[in-house]
């Protein structure tokens, strides 16, 4: 089987291809791991399209990927909290290199996997599910307060909901209707943000204004919620800086640490939290995987299973 699966340039999903590459070697504070599962996420063909390339330095062919689980069978220089045979997951080291038999993780952004979790649950964590926990920390969402999701059928979103009910939040999120009955089996409510009406449901929905907003659209969707945004409203964008700036908006900060993947790990492992993995490919069908992703329509996450060969 191939070694990895990646692009030999910039551009559509016509760049993509799988790769005959040699094992990567960890640098200091990497490790090495036996890739189980990996999490396919918007980001991946974002970054074949060349979208990250003016903070991302990437040298041709690229393996895709960012977020894997695995055993690790190598240790670079300083690495001392993992051992060979460990089983983790976590962000893939370098922002890529996922989708391979073998990557390399940060270990500063790596955790043990807990045995009760699957290893596509696990992969799947580092990334949306990540940006989720770090969403819900910074805007603390308290007991009886309400949160506003813009985008919350996406992988961000799903996590977000989750956690911010599991706080005694009261969740609600803009999603397409045919995303409705997945939504609201999150315990969120959905407001629908397909028709002129939009304005009008959130205004039904929260008459007196909304307590905290994540935003992961930005543009016109953060300005149509404009009605439920009081002077007390606290904002967090991932999407739109500028125009979430005019609404008073923080961006959104990302930890990725061991402590956060670790915390993830315990939520999911007691049944609080779930990763929702709709869609599960094999090694072989990567192509047909991203392009679930890319296509904008996926009910959860995607994730690669690369152990049905072993």
């Amino acid at each position: 089987m191939p070694a990895a699966y990646g692009f030999t340039a910039y551009g559509g999903p016509e760049m993509q291809r799988f790769l005959e590459l040699p094992e990567p070697v960890p640098g200091p504070g990497e490790l090495l791991v036996e890739v189980y599962a990996a999490g396919v996420n918007p980001v991946d063909w974002k970054v074949r399209a060349g979208m990250h390339r003016a903070f991302l330095r990437l040298d041709l062919p690229a393996v895709l990927g960012r977020e894997v689980a695995g055993v690790v069978v190598r240790l670079g220089d300083g690495v001392d909290a993992f051992a060979v045979g460990d089983q983790v997951f976590g962000a893939s080291a370098r922002g890529c290199g996922g989708y391979a038999r073998f990557a390399l993780l940060t270990a500063s952004q790596t955790a043990p996997k807990p045995a009760e979790i699957s290893w596509t649950d696990a992969a799947v964590l580092p990334v949306a599910v990540g940006t989720a926990y770090d969403g819900i920390e910074q805007l603390a969402p308290k007991a009886g307060e309400s949160l506003l999701i813009l985008g919350i059928g996406g992988g961000v979103g799903v996590a977000a909901a989750q956690l911010a009910r599991d706080a005694g939040a009261s969740v609600f999120g803009t999603a397409a209707a045919a995303k409705r009955e997945f939504v609201e089996s999150l315990g969120a409510t959905t407001i629908a943000y397909d028709s002129a009406a939009f304005g009008e449901r959130l205004r039904t929905a929260l008459p007196h204004g909304v307590d905290t907003i994540l935003d992961l659209v930005g543009g016109h969707a953060l300005r149509s919620a404009s009605s439920a945004i009081h002077s007390g409203c606290r904002i967090l964008t991932v999407a739109d800086p500028e125009t979430a700036a005019r609404f008073g908006a923080r961006p959104l900060k990302r930890e990725s640490s061991t402590r956060t993947l670790t915390e993830l790990a315990r939520r999911v492992a007691a049944g609080r939290l779930d990763p929702q993995v709709r869609g599960v490919f094999r090694f072989e069908d990567a192509e047909a995987a991203l392009r679930e992703v890319e296509s904008g329509h996926p009910r959860g996450k995607v994730a690669l299973d690369l152990r049905g060969d072993r």
